[in-house]
């Protein structure tokens, strides 16, 4: 056993930190060691349950109804139900399909901003749901509620909003999309994955907060990820209904076949009861109080971030943040693949953004609360990576490589030309090692001058040669 857990924590070695606040993103730190903890030792305790049936484990309905009932609370919702997923993807995609059932369009679509989060590409590619994007205000990054509902039509069943937006961190005008949604008889999906926990929290503690919720008319369902700012483990969604007649789509049941009758609430049937149990341990344990002390040291962390990036020079915050989001640029001294390589290089991870239409490339910042007491570590780093990236000078692609990455249809493209467009990306010999170049500044700025469904092709081909067995 002793041999088994020492090649994992080895294995370990190489992965970003979980904790300690300098990896800001795909992880979310509270600092609070024994919260940590009491999520651990419900996972080991619950590993061996299974959610597929909650008569057989009703310890498991009891507290999936507890965590939904707090949410339901949380985001105004009196009447609301709900159903905990395994993350923030997989309650975005029930939303879609519930929608898509209920109603019974020939032809469904959704209209969606911009910014919303590719999972509901994801969606409209499983379930059939046709995504109309709607370009968001050029100047706030926030979705344009008339332009939305000019793009609906008769087979549109579902309009979206974030709260708030990954990519920029702001929340979408939720009041005005939920309208025109329910003047036209459909529903209206508030993502609020990232801010549903979180918000709500700050408005508790006098934070004008931008209306997003179930007070809002017209807002139909919620998602609000509990592995995010519930600080629970990995992985915890909750997608909640205004009611339940609202949710009845939402569920699939089977009886034709000779086993049992299958009957599911979520895309899983079988799925381990551990995260369900280590996300209400640590609700409990943290509490309403705790999560306000958290949220509330997050935020001002974030705008404290805000306000001092403006004073290093040639970067710039892309829009004000409104909860613990941040979205940085560079002046053109400088590109943010570089600044990322530098960043890493001083023991922080940022997360570059590619460029998108008129969006320009930028960097995200998840700020968690474990961050927010290293404020002044992380803004030494950045002016210092910020200075660095410019005495590189940016990322250099040559005209004509970036012309032939504009004409080339991935769709026309074989197994023996991905190898070679990896290979002059840079990621060749890391799909057959298995180890990422040391600075991604050249792919990143490679792969941003190709369209999206070449950057797309080559980031699928570099997983499937990634994913293979030694």
């Amino acid at each position: 056993m002793n041999d088994v857990l020492t090649r994992l924590r080895a294995l370990q070695a190489g992965d970003l930190p979980t904790h300690g606040g300098s990896t800001l993103a795909y992880v979310y730190d509270s600092g609070l060691t024994e919260a940590d903890e009491i999520g651990r030792t419900a996972l080991a305790q619950y590993g061996a349950t299974n959610g597929l049936d909650p008569t057989v484990f009703p310890s498991l309905r009891t507290l999936e109804n507890e965590l939904v009932g707090w949410a339901a609370r949380l985001l105004n919702g009196s009447s609301a139900v709900g159903t905990v997923t395994s993350g923030g993807t997989e309650s975005v995609l029930l939303a879609v399909q519930a929608a898509r059932d209920a109603a019974g369009r020939p032809s469904p679509n959704m209209v969606i901003p911009s910014t919303a989060h590719a999972a509901f590409h994801k969606a409209a590619h499983y379930f059939g749901v046709r995504a109309v994007v709607v370009d968001v205000d050029p100047e706030t990054f926030t979705a344009r509620p008339e332009a939305m509902g000019d793009a609906c039509d008769d087979n549109t069943v579902l309009l979206v909003a974030s709260a708030p937006s990954y990519a920029h961190g702001v929340v979408d005008p939720a009041r005005e999309v939920a309208a025109i949604a329910a003047g036209r008889g459909v529903r209206c999906h508030v993502d609020a994955c990232i801010g549903g926990w979180i918000l709500p929290y700050l408005r508790l503690d006098g934070v004008a907060v931008p209306e997003f919720d179930f007070a809002v008319p017209g807002v139909t369902s919620i998602s609000v990820d509990l592995h995010k700012y519930a600080y629970t483990p990995k992985g915890a969604s909750i997608l909640l209904h205004r009611d339940a007649s609202l949710r009845r789509s939402q569920f699939f049941a089977s009886a034709d076949w000779p086993g049992y009758t299958m009957l599911n609430s979520t895309m899983q049937s079988t799925k381990s009861g551990a995260p369900l149990a280590a996300a209400w341990a640590v609700v409990q344990h943290i509490g309403d109080e705790g999560y306000r002390c958290l949220a509330r040291s997050a935020y001002d962390a974030t705008v404290q971030l805000a306000k001092r990036v403006d004073e290093i020079d040639g970067l710039s915050v892309l829009a004000e943040p409104a909860t613990t989001l941040v979205a940085l640029r560079s002046d053109e001294r400088a590109d943010v693949f570089t600044l990322a390589d530098e960043m890493a290089g001083l023991g922080w991870f940022v997360q570059p953004q590619l460029s998108f239409r008129a969006h320009p490339a930028s960097l995200h910042l998840t700020v968690s609360a474990a961050t927010g007491g290293r404020l002044d570590e992380l803004v030494e780093a950045l002016g210092t990576a910020t200075r660095a990236a410019q005495a590189a000078g940016p990322v250099q692609v040559a005209p004509e490589l970036a012309a032939a990455a504009g004409a080339l249809d991935p769709a026309t493209l074989d197994d023996d030309a991905f190898d070679g467009l990896l290979a002059i990306a840079g990621l060749g010999d890391t799909a057959a090692t298995g180890s990422l170049p040391e600075r991604m500044a050249p792919v990143n700025a490679l792969l941003d001058v190709a369209p999206p469904r070449l950057r797309e092709a080559l980031l699928i081909a570099f997983l499937d040669r990634l994913m293979r067995p030694a």
